[in-house]
């Protein structure tokens, strides 16, 4: 599994988004960051609060300078599915996120194991959650990567993060390799 290091520079990323073009992040340019949130998809009901929360923020994360995305490996279908049931018109919402394209940014992967709480099919494999905050050249300041769906980052915790980051010229911390 990679590890990735801040100040580094992160893997590309290029995915298709439900309802609107695809989105690289290469061609991101937001003043202060891009969040990137990766969730596990459509059978998750964790998922579901999370990207809704995150949906009520847009508007606090535009004011920071920062643009954000949520994906998962789910196909166009459930990615459509997600963004309908869940009510995220405003949030860009990719899919078909490769499985070996979630290792190399560190996720971990797991096995389905038939419905969930709400009744969905989880997928034969996915990736599980992960939040990243990319600097604009392309290198990572901020991670959270999580084996289960519980106890994730809070986007209130997130923003009040940034202010700090922004006000003090915080660095990226967790650098040293060896």
């Amino acid at each position: 599994m990679t590890r990735l290091m801040p100040r580094q520079p992160v893997p590309a990323l290029d995915v298709p988004t439900a309802g609107g073009p695809a989105w690289s992040l290469a061609a991101q340019q937001p003043a202060r960051f891009t969040l990137v949130v990766f969730f596990r998809g459509l059978h998750c009901p964790i998922c579901r609060t999370q990207l809704r929360d995150l949906q009520t923020k847009l508007p606090d994360f535009e004011k920071r300078g920062v643009s954000v995305i949520a994906l998962s490996s789910d196909d166009e279908e459930r990615a459509t599915r997600t963004k309908t049931e869940w009510g995220l018109d405003g949030l860009t919402l990719g899919y078909g996120l490769p499985l070996p394209k979630a290792r190399e940014w560190g996720l971990y992967v797991s096995a389905g194991r038939g419905k969930t709480s709400i009744g969905v099919e989880e997928p034969a494999q996915f990736s599980e959650p992960g939040l990243f905050l990319i600097r604009p050249d392309g290198t990572l300041y901020f991670a959270s990567v999580q084996t289960m769906p519980f106890a994730r980052p809070q986007f209130a915790d997130i923003l009040n993060a940034i202010d700090f980051v922004v006000a003090k010229d915080y660095p990226a911390r967790g650098e040293v390799a060896a």
